[in-house]
């Protein structure tokens, strides 16, 4: 099965600013999960020369250092549920000792209390990309640097969730790094092999929770362009949709008009809505997103119109509606990590949020939460942990709308 990937653009563009962008997300996610603070100098230089670093020699450079330069090797199919074994999974309900997805920041406590047993959701959560290496185009399951990456990743993200029910987050053969920096066969399928590791770790997922459960979907970056075609393959025009609380398809473009339609669910327009998608993100101002948008207009959607000049989905995560603002008083709270990335702290009111005419989420001056912003003032890396609480609150009123409809 071929995947649809959003910024999957013709030769002519593929060597463009977009790529420099995404090369460099990836490359600071890599960063984030490094305890090695020397990294850190290096990254000031990097943001220093980065305008002509990047515009320059940014995709040699990168492709240089992430592309495989070997060939794809097909992966062996997963046995008959594999994902049965808990050690598949980074997260799930029966793993406690060592779950990232049950941290919670330093001191923090609920200020409503749990679910009980019965009414509480079941999250199948995807993580993004945390395997750089080149020797190989996808990552295997025993690499420890990425599931140690993806730990980090799993505890400042799929961690807002856990309130509201059991999060399940699979281990699997993500596509590496340079997946996304070439326009070679190999990176699709990379991508494609990625996919359907996703797709047989949601199926156990759906066949092993009680068959009525509620189920929360969300993903960022390369967890996020997995889940828009898990939505697209696996609920659009199925019972489960119905079963859907909502879908959060963080750091990945979503088209309003060519590809909402055909994901299986509705924009969520209010705060209290239930089945449906919400999609972010993030820039400071000024924001420079114009490379992305020459080659976002140049795809097409999965309606198989283009996606030129249409809107990108911007939902609000602090207000929890669509193409909106709010100031930064209405941060419940953003998290800020320390330096060696071991815990975080919660700041409440620091961080505004405003979509533009385009669908990008503007959070007003840089806000000092860490140093891994990307060129054109891209947050990224910070998608989740900028509105953490706000994300956190969202699930639960979404959770409790869902229990009453």
């Amino acid at each position: 099965m071929r995947i649809n990937i959003v910024y999957r653009a013709p030769l002519a563009l593929a060597r463009s600013g977009f790529k420099r962008i995404e090369a460099a997300t990836y490359w600071l996610e890599y960063l984030l999960a490094r305890k090695f603070l020397y990294f850190v100098a290096g990254l000031v230089v990097l943001v220093l020369a980065g305008a002509f670093v990047f515009q320059v020699y940014g995709d040699e450079l990168m492709e240089v250092a992430f592309v495989p330069d070997t060939e794809f090797t097909a992966q062996e199919v997963l046995e008959n549920n594999v994902y049965a074994d808990t050690t598949m999974w980074l997260a799930r309900p029966e793993l406690v000792k060592g779950n990232p997805a049950l941290w919670l920041p330093q001191g923090y406590e609920d200020s409503e209390e749990a679910l009980p047993e019965g009414k509480k959701a079941a999250v199948f959560f995807i993580h993004p990309t945390s395997f750089l290496k080149k020797d190989r185009w996808n990552a295997p399951l025993d690499d420890d640097e990425s599931q140690a990456r993806a730990r980090i990743f799993l505890r400042g993200q799929a961690s807002a969730f856990n309130a509201i029910g059991d999060v399940w987050a699979p281990r699997y053969r993500q596509a590496t790094l340079g997946a996304f920096l070439t326009d070679k066969k190999e990176g699709q399928q990379a991508l494609d092999a990625a996919y359907q590791d996703v797709l047989a770790a949601f199926d156990y997922f759906v066949g092993e929770i009680p068959s009525d459960q509620p189920i929360i979907l969300a993903g960022h970056s390369q967890g996020s362009l997995h889940l828009t075609n898990l939505l697209k393959d696996r609920v659009a025009g199925t019972p489960l949709a119905n079963r859907i609380v909502a879908a959060y398809i963080v750091g990945w473009p979503v088209s309003e008009d060519t590809d909402i339609s055909e994901m299986g669910l509705d924009i969520c327009e209010a705060s209290d809505q239930t089945r449906c998608i919400l999609s972010w993100q993030s820039y400071a101002e000024p924001a420079d997103y114009e490379r992305i948008i020459k080659v976002y207009d140049s795809t097409i959607g999965f309606n198989g119109q283009p996606r030129k000049d249409t809107r990108l989905l911007c939902s609000n995560p602090i207000n929890g509606d669509i193409n909106s603002s709010a100031p930064a008083m209405a941060n419940l709270g953003t998290l800020i990590p320390n330096d060696d990335l071991s815990e975080a702290n919660l700041i409440a009111g620091s961080v505004p949020a405003r979509c533009d005419d385009r669908g990008f989420l503007l959070i007003g001056d840089p806000p000092e939460i860490g140093p891994y912003a990307l060129p054109g003032n891209n947050y990224h890396v910070y998608d989740y942990s900028l509105f953490w609480a706000n994300i956190r609150a969202d699930a639960r009123r979404r959770m409790a709308a869902f229990l009453v409809r």
